[in-house]
C-alpha cells in the first residue's frame, strides 16, 4: 500500500481504550470507538531519522495508522479526536475484509488537529499505492495530501498547497450554496423572486467556473 522504507516501519498496536477514556468524546464518538473499531496499529513513523528525508519547517514527522474496522465506514469525528491528540500529521489507513481506504487531514502550521480532510475510494489493499514524494517531512505530507486528494487539488503549477486546500473549500461551499438555491427556486412562487434567485445562481455559478480554471 504504502512504498516507504523498512526503517520506518513500527508496527505496534495501540489500546482503543486508550483513545476512548482519554479523549473528550461525546457518548456517540464514544460507542464507535468500541463498535466500529476492531483494533488500531502504528505502522509507521516517517522522519528524518527514518526515511531519508530532510527536517521540514513545519512538519517534523508524520504517523501512519491503520484502523482496523468492523463494517467499511467511519465517523470523521473519530479521526478529529485523534488530531488533537497526537501531535503530528497522520495518514489513517482504515482496512476492512481486505479493502483498504486512505485519509489525511490538512493540518496548518502551528493549529492543533485537522482542518479539512480527504480519502481515497474504498479499493482492494493491494490496489491502494502511495508514494513518499519530496526531500523533507514538509513535501512529503503535502505529497500524500495530494496523493489521496486526487483531482480535488488539481492546481496550477507551484501553487502552494494551503492555496489549493482554500480554493477547494471555496469551490465546496459554492457547490452547496447552488444546491440550496436551486431548490429555493424550485419552490418559489412568485416571478420576480425567481428572476432575482436566477441572477444570484447565474452569478454563483460563474465564480464556480473560475475558481475551477485557476
Amino acid at each position: 500500500m504504502l512504498n516507504l522504507p523498512a526503517s520506518a516501519a513500527f508496527n505496534r498496536r495501540i489500546p482503543k481504550q486508550k483513545f476512548y477514556e482519554e479523549l473528550p468524546l461525546t457518548p456517540a464518538l464514544r460507542r464507535v470507538f468500541v463498535g466500529q473499531i476492531n483494533a488500531i496499529w502504528w505502522r509507521s513513523k516517517i522522519a528524518p531519522a527514518t526515511a531519508n528525508l530532510a527536517p521540514g519547517r513545519t512538519v517534523t514527522e508524520l504517523e501512519v495508522f491503520e484502523l482496523q474496522l468492523a463494517q467499511p465506514s467511519l465517523d470523521e469525528g473519530v479521526l478529529r479526536a485523534i488530531d488533537k491528540r497526537i501531535p503530528y500529521p497522520i495518514l489513517y489507513l482504515l482496512t476492512c475484509d481486505g479493502r483498504c481506504q486512505a485519509w489525511i487531514g490538512y493540518q496548518p502550521a502551528g493549529q492543533a488537529g485537522a482542518q479539512v480532510y480527504y480519502h481515497t475510494a474504498w479499493q482492494p489493499q493491494e490496489d491502494l499505492m502511495l508514494e513518499l514524494r519530496g526531500l523533507d517531512t514538509d513535501a512529503a505530507y503535502e505529497n500524500l495530501v495530494r496523493q489521496i486528494a486526487g483531482g480535488a487539488l488539481d492546481a496550477p503549477a507551484a501553487e502552494p498547497l494551503p492555496q489549493s486546500i482554500a480554493r477547494d473549500q471555496r469551490r465546496r461551499a459554492l457547490e452547496k450554496q447552488i444546491t440550496v438555491l436551486q431548490n429555493k427556486i424550485r419552490r418559489e412562487k412568485q416571478l420576480n423572486r425567481q428572476v432575482e434567485l436566477n441572477g444570484e445562481l447565474k452569478r454563483l455559478r460563474k465564480e464556480l467556473e473560475t475558481n475551477g480554471k485557476m
